[in-house]
């Protein structure tokens, strides 16, 4: 996802915002209350160059979003998209972990608005091991005696959500034979695409939810259309009808509404045992939006 890309990084750099303290806090939003807690995960056996030429391991920022009562929740991952951080996408993740659901969305070292030296697009094919990396260590302060996150997050229960090439690297973690993660068990792409020379879907890969601007001139709606043509059912394809690249998961509405609700419904339904019926109601929206559903 090139070409107009690059005026749009220059929007997003504007866009980003700092991250949450690192002491951690507590939010009630109107609705559950959640707590915040950011982490830095170290990945020592991966390195990233620095402009001056050196080397040093992987650091991944990780915010962390999860309810302040009940456990063991299921987990959703969220990757970001290129020059901007996990915060541009606030409201999102905050209604996320209000409904009841871990919350984590790691800041990408390269690809994020302030990465050293500016954001650089080819450290994307990275970013899937990130995912897993990040995944294994929220598991592991899961288990961890007297940690904040002790009892909070269920194994068996993992998502990822991702944004433009947050999408891109959601595709590849959750599909791609050269970097899937089989403990993920549902995956949702918001105007993203796939790797270079991907290969096929798998046959018996997680459940999908893919939406798409019909409008987006940095992602275009062909793109979203080929790979959800190629992914195996169960799939879902919710096009926002004239919406753009960014503004429907930002904060543009009734769209952001609809991205909110569709999305914990689709992973109530996976990921709870909820009915399917309340992800379709959620999800359509006569001038607003059009669904394509193979479950």
């Amino acid at each position: 996802m090139r070409g107009a890309r690059w005026a749009f990084a220059a929007i997003a750099c504007a866009l980003a915002v700092g991250e949450a303290s690192a002491a951690g806090s507590q939010t009630s939003l109107g609705g559950q209350a959640f707590r915040v807690r950011v982490f830095r995960f170290v990945d020592h056996s991966r390195t990233i160059r620095l402009p001056d030429g050196s080397r040093v391991p992987r650091s991944l920022v990780t915010t962390v979003r999860y309810p302040a009562t009940g456990g063991p929740l299921p987990l959703i991952v969220f990757a970001h998209g290129f020059a901007l951080t996990p915060a541009t996408y606030g409201r999102l993740l905050n209604s996320w972990a209000q409904g009841g659901y871990v919350v984590a969305a790691p800041s990408f070292p390269l690809e994020k608005a302030d990465a050293p030296g500016g954001p650089n697009e080819s450290d994307l094919v990275n970013q899937p091991r990130d995912v897993s990396f990040v995944i294994s260590k929220l598991l592991a302060l899961a288990v961890r005696p007297g940690g904040v996150l002790e009892g909070k997050i269920d194994p068996s229960r993992i998502a990822v959500a991702g944004h433009s090439d947050g999408g891109v690297t959601v595709l590849a973690v959750a599909y791609d034979h050269r970097f899937r993660d089989r403990r993920i068990r549902a995956a949702i792409v918001l105007s993203g695409a796939t790797l270079p020379r991907m290969g096929l879907f798998p046959e018996r890969g997680p459940p999908l939810l893919a939406m798409q601007g019909t409008a987006d001139r940095i992602n275009a709606p062909e793109t979203t259309a080929s790979f959800f043509r190629l992914a195996r059912r169960p799939k879902f394809l919710l096009w926002l009808l004239a919406a753009s690249h960014l503004p429907p998961y930002r904060g543009q509405e009734p769209q952001l509404d609809i991205v909110e609700r569709a999305a914990i419904s689709f992973l109530d339904h996976y990921l709870k045992g909820r009915t399917l019926g309340a992800f379709e109601r959620a999800a359509q929206r006569p001038g607003v939006t059009r669904l394509i559903a193979d479950p």
